[in-house]
């Protein structure tokens, strides 16, 4: 499988939990993996549980932030363990690999999973294009990190060579970088055109992100938007 498909853990607390991770994504054929802040990596402990897949643990990339671990990517998936208020259902884990693998293999995309405890913050998951839930028993459904990577690995396996990828000449998605930027002159043209309270956003920036995330704009329409917000503040400073 191509490495544009990369594994991001955000903050893992525990040493083994990676290696288990990392020994989950060679039984299905994936060896990008990004590491979030780890509590102790590189450790003993996960070489131990990695068992053979020492390989994807000395090509994993160890990063300080998300933005860092999502750089280059136009297309990014998050687990979510509990339902949220805001945007669309969930995918389950087979629609959700469904949609990765229809991405060109020259295009980068991410599958995100969060803390041990806490999984991803809610900032986190605003930055996905669409969240993705694994089903389990309601009284216990307490999914270990490295179960949860091999069942979405699993799945991303079965999807392989199931699903069409954009066709030659198709336009790719904007960039993770694109987008926020496009977030970015979004808010300051709402707050400088009275729209938007800073001090009382409520969920405005969220739902656009939202919409922008579903739309999977391209640069061009990026550029387009962006020049139309720019004309639109020299409007109203003009």
């Amino acid at each position: 499988m191509p490495r544009h498909i990369r594994i991001v853990l955000v903050e893992p607390s525990h040493p083994g939990n990676i290696g288990a991770a990392a020994r989950a994504m060679k039984t299905m054929s994936l060896d990008a993996l990004v590491l979030v802040r780890p509590a102790r990596f590189p450790d003993a402990e996960a070489n131990a549980r990695a068992s053979g897949a020492l390989d994807v643990l000395r090509l994993a990339r160890v990063v300080a932030t998300l933005d860092e671990a999502l750089q280059g990517c136009t297309l990014v998936a998050g687990t979510s363990a509990r339902p949220r208020d805001l945007g669309p259902p969930p995918l389950t884990p087979h629609a959700c690999a469904a949609m990765l693998r229809q991405t060109p293999p020259d295009v980068d995309v991410a599958l995100l999973f969060g803390r041990e405890r806490t999984g991803l913050t809610n900032e986190e998951l605003e930055r996905c294009h669409f969240l993705v839930h694994i089903p389990a028993n309601p009284e216990y459904s307490s999914l270990n990190l490295a179960a949860a990577v091999q069942i979405l690995a699993y799945e991303l396996l079965l999807a392989r060579g199931s699903t069409s990828a954009a066709t030659e000449g198709d336009a790719l998605p904007a960039s993770v970088e694109d987008m926020e930027g496009l977030y970015a002159h979004l808010e300051s043209a709402a707050v400088a055109a009275g729209f938007l309270d800073p001090q009382h956003p409520k969920h405005l920036m969220r739902r656009l992100r939202h919409l922008f995330n579903r739309a999977q704009p391209d640069p061009r329409e990026i550029n387009i938007l962006r020049g139309l917000l720019t004309a639109l503040q020299r409007t109203r400073h003009g």
